[in-house]
């Protein structure tokens, strides 16, 4: 599985919104300038996590985008799946968009990717975005100078 652009300023975008959940909404322009995410190219992003319900936007001066849910009820993979489809290395070990292969009974590769889609999804729908932010803070109590930087 690789993760791509869109997913990885999704994630980023998602935890520095779970780090302010409860203060209000966030602006587009901060999560792009903090995070350095091409403000265009995040728009759509949040957008897209808004159709389907992970975000909620707020019209106005004190408007933006914040989580419709709690940090602990959005996982991982759920955001990939929305952004990138299928997590599943070959289409004939996926759930959401199986497509059959015609050495499907006899394939010996197919039970490996199996495996390796199972192990991958355990972890991505296991993981939220609270966990995400716990270990944001994790490691700032390890830095000295206490400055805001994580790298997924």
């Amino acid at each position: 599985m690789k993760l791509s652009k869109k997913s990885d300023y999704a994630l980023r975008a998602m935890i520095y919104l779970s780090m302010h959940y409860k203060n209000g909404a966030v602006q587009i322009r901060e999560i792009s300038a903090k995070e350095k995410i091409p403000q265009k190219f995040l728009e759509n992003i949040l957008l897209t996590l808004r159709k389907v319900g992970i975000l909620n936007s707020k019209i106005g001066l004190k408007g933006g985008y914040e989580l419709a849910r709690a940090p602990d009820l959005i996982t991982l993979g759920e955001v990939i799946r929305t952004l990138d489809g299928a997590i599943a290395p070959i289409g004939c070990v996926s759930k959401m968009s199986y497509k059959p292969c015609s050495e499907e009974v006899t394939c010996v590769i197919r039970g490996v990717m199996m495996d390796i889609r199972n192990a991958i999804t355990d972890v991505l729908d296991k993981i939220t975005f609270a966990d995400m932010c716990k270990r944001v803070k994790d490691s700032l109590e390890k830095k000295e100078d206490g400055v805001l930087t994580y790298t997924i």
